[in-house]
């Protein structure tokens, strides 16, 4: 089978040749997500193209560890399956600047080696890699660990967009504390069906009413004083 593989390998290119980078629009598609290959093989990397992108999935590839960062920094990837082994800067050295950079951190990073490697898998993934792929690749291992690490994005964004949320309502409690509190500042966050919209609508009402109450209140007083 893997030499079947390599056969059609060189008929068939992967999806997104490495010399070509995509902008973070161009790869962040309506389908299932974007996969960002980093293997030094250029037959592995075909192989792993071809089956995810039959599973929906957008594929773009990395030859070397730089080349990945590179992409990483300057795309919108939303699973990154990386090679261990490399020549030049290695998968764990690529691990380790894709978990320390903020930017880049919560992206799922699933590991590509040996099945008998795993001392090597154990330590990336105490150093932040979310799961690994034993090779030979098997395509049902592939799809599970995949869609996995794609619906722990997911979750992820979703968090992270609450948490944004979030802070604009306690900046908003600011604002009203210091006076400068303006109408509708919440709207976005007043959109959401959950409890945070629920709570934003009310601030903004409560904030609106506070503020007219105080404004009559101060028409009041400047009338006692005429």
């Amino acid at each position: 089978q893997l030499v079947a593989a390599k056969r059609s390998a060189s008929i068939e290119p992967a999806a997104t040749p490495e010399h070509d980078i995509p902008a973070a629009e161009s790869i962040s598609p309506e389908g299932r997500g974007t996969i960002l290959i980093v293997d030094d093989e250029p037959n592995n990397r075909a192989v792993l193209g071809r089956h995810l992108e039959r599973q929906g999935y957008t594929v773009v590839s990395a030859g070397d560890g730089a080349r990945a960062l590179e992409i990483v920094q300057r795309a919108s990837c939303d699973v990154v399956l990386l090679d261990v082994r490399m020549p030049g800067m290695d998968g764990r050295e690529v691990l380790r600047r894709i978990k320390q950079d903020p930017a880049t951190r919560d992206i799922p990073v699933v590991m590509i080696s040996a099945a008998d490697d795993l001392s090597t898998i154990a330590a990336c993934i105490e150093a932040g890699a979310d799961d690994f792929l034993p090779k030979p690749f098997d395509q049902v291992i592939l799809r599970a660990r995949v869609g996995a690490s794609i619906e722990k994005k997911r979750l992820r964004n979703l968090e992270v967009d609450y948490l944004r949320q979030v802070e604009r309502v306690a900046e908003a409690a600011t604002a009203v504390e210091r006076g400068i509190y303006a109408a509708g500042s919440l709207a976005q966050v007043a959109e959401r069906g959950d409890a945070l919209g629920r709570l934003a609508r009310v601030f903004d009402s409560m904030a609106v009413g506070v503020k007219a109450r105080e404004q009559r209140l101060q028409d009041h007083v400047t009338n006692l004083r005429r």
